[in-house]
C-alpha cells in the first residue's frame, strides 16, 4: 500500500482589496523570517485538519476565526473566514494586549462583509 500525503481539508487564500493589495501577505513580509515559519506552519495545520478549536484556533464570533501563533518574545494573530470552502485571511497582528484590540476585529469584520458582497 502506498501512503500519500495528507490532503487538504480547505485551502488558503489572502483576502484582496479592490487594488488587489493583499493586506495579509504584506504584513507578513515584516515579520522575522522565524516568525513567518511559525505563522506558516499554524496555518497550515488549520488547512490540514479542519475544523480545529483552541488552543490554536479560537471563533470570535460573527464567523470570524483567529489562528494563534506564539513566539519566544510576542504574539500573533490572524483572522480569517472560512467561504466557499477557502480560509480567508482578511487580518494579521502582533497581539500586544490580553483582548483582541477592537480595531483589529473591526477591520476583519469589515473585509468579511466586502467578501460576502462578492
Amino acid at each position: 500500500m502506498v501512503n500519500s500525503p495528507p490532503r487538504k481539508i480547505v485551502s488558503v487564500v489572502f483576502w484582496k482589496e479592490i487594488n488587489e493589495k493583499e493586506p495579509v501577505r504584506e504584513w507578513l513580509k515584516t515579520l522575522t523570517k522565524s516568525q513567518k515559519k511559525i505563522i506558516g506552519e499554524d496555518v497550515k495545520t488549520v488547512e490540514m485538519g479542519w475544523p480545529l478549536g483552541m488552543p490554536l484556533v479560537k471563533s470570535m464570533g460573527k464567523g470570524i476565526w483567529e489562528v494563534r501563533s506564539n513566539f519566544k518574545n510576542g504574539i500573533a494573530r490572524i483572522l480569517f473566514k472560512m467561504h466557499k470552502n477557502q480560509m480567508v485571511l482578511l487580518h494579521g497582528f502582533i497581539k500586544k494586549s490580553q483582548k483582541t484590540p477592537l480595531k483589529d476585529l473591526e477591520t476583519a469584520l469589515k473585509r468579511a462583509k466586502q467578501l460576502e458582497e462578492l
